[in-house]
């Protein structure tokens, strides 16, 4: 069994049906740079093969299937009981996703000082995160709380 992704179409990213996406996704390449290809191959050599093969691609690729992601449990800062549990509910999940720095310009990812940028951004959100923790930790609503929990 390889690594390598399956190809699909993304037509959340698509203009027209999402087949330049999947592609770019699969190769690991610009999305922009995707789409400049297949205009620049449907002027300058067989425009109606390259038609065609964007419609064959339409029809035969699959949609990118949507992926649930790990509910993070995000402390909410009052206290107060959730569907979840004791004060924790899932705020952001973009905040779980990787950072990806590309390294060439037609590459997929993110430049490298946007890349930090998300990333001090993340660990300022987590700091916040634990401070808030903290607070509800060490507060007498905690206490009081667990006090009645255990009777």
């Amino acid at each position: 069994m390889s690594n390598r992704p399956t190809l699909y179409r993304d037509p959340s990213r698509g203009r027209i049906a999402g087949v330049c996406a999947g592609i770019s996704e699969y190769f690991g390449i610009e999305l922009w740079l995707v789409r400049i290809l297949l205009v620049a191959a449907c002027l300058l050599s067989a425009g109606t093969l390259i038609f065609v093969g964007y419609v064959a691609a339409w029809f035969i690729l699959e949609k990118k299937p949507t992926t649930a992601k790990a509910a993070q449990q995000t402390f909410s800062g009052h206290g107060q009981s959730t569907s979840s549990g004791k004060g924790w509910h899932n705020t952001n999940t973009e905040e779980a996703e990787k950072v990806v720095v590309k390294s060439k310009i037609w590459q997929a990812g993110e430049p490298p000082k946007k890349a930090f940028f998300d990333i001090k951004q993340q660990f300022e959100n987590n700091e916040e995160r634990l401070r808030k923790v903290e607070t509800y930790v060490t507060s007498s609503e905690f206490q009081l709380n667990r006090e009645i929990n255990n009777l």
